[in-house]
């Protein structure tokens, strides 16, 4: 099997820059990679709209499946699925009100090699079709980040812009594979003490401490 590597997120958190960006860098460096498309968004496209609250369930299945069914492939190294269910299951209680999709897709995430969440640095951008707003996104974030906290699923942080968000995740999926994955030299990635939001649910707070150090190029390990 593949390693798996999940990047979660709410709507405009750079997921599907990075998942592209990471497929790339391996593929540079010889690992067979896999990109999994966002389903729901494929979802989306082709019916026109956004799936009711009875749809909600088989496209979180469909996104587990579209992942699994690349992990098993021979000779494929590296799967990199761009959100899993998680994602769909916050949007679910968002929306509707429901929690019923949380306990399958904490199942499947707690089978994944790697949990990528995205951090809440990017400025949100619309897409005149998709996304609704920045409250959406950090409700989105806060749920993911509580549901995987109570489960006990460990999961990394990743922050910054462009070639530093790529390379915090080039060290994580390193550190899975043991060996360097990375461009340039790390920095501040040992000896760290933990900081405070750590394990803090408050996007808001997330927000403000990342947009004043974002140029000192900090990074964050979330560990429940």
């Amino acid at each position: 099997m593949a390693l798996v590597v999940t990047l979660l997120g709410g709507e405009s958190t750079g997921k599907t820059s990075l998942a592209r960006a990471l497929c790339g860098h391996l593929m540079a460096r010889g690992l067979t990679t896999e990109l999994v498309s966002e389903h729901l968004r494929h979802w989306c496209e082709q019916q026109g709209r956004a799936p009711h609250s009875h749809e909600q369930a088989a496209v979180a299945r469909e996104q587990a499946r579209l992942t699994d069914e690349m992990a098993s492939l021979h000779g494929v190294d590296i799967v990199v699925a761009d959100t899993s269910p998680l994602v769909i299951a916050a949007y679910s209680e968002l929306y509707f009100k429901d929690h019923s999709l949380w306990h399958e897709a904490l199942a499947w995430q707690r089978c994944v090699d790697l949990t990528l969440l995205m951090g809440l640095d990017l400025a949100w951008v619309a897409d005149g079709f998709f996304r609704d707003s920045p409250a959406v996104r950090d409700a989105v974030d806060a749920a993911i980040r509580r549901e995987l906290q109570a489960a006990g699923l460990a999961f990394q942080t990743i922050h910054g812009h462009g070639q530093t968000r790529t390379e915090q995740a080039l060290r994580a999926i390193g550190r899975c594979l043991g060996q360097d994955l990375t461009t340039t030299e790390p920095s501040l990635t040992s000896g760290r003490r933990a900081w405070s939001c750590d394990k803090c649910s408050d996007p808001a707070c997330e927000h403000r401490l990342f947009s004043g150090l974002l140029a000192r190029n900090h990074t964050g390990d979330a560990r429940p």
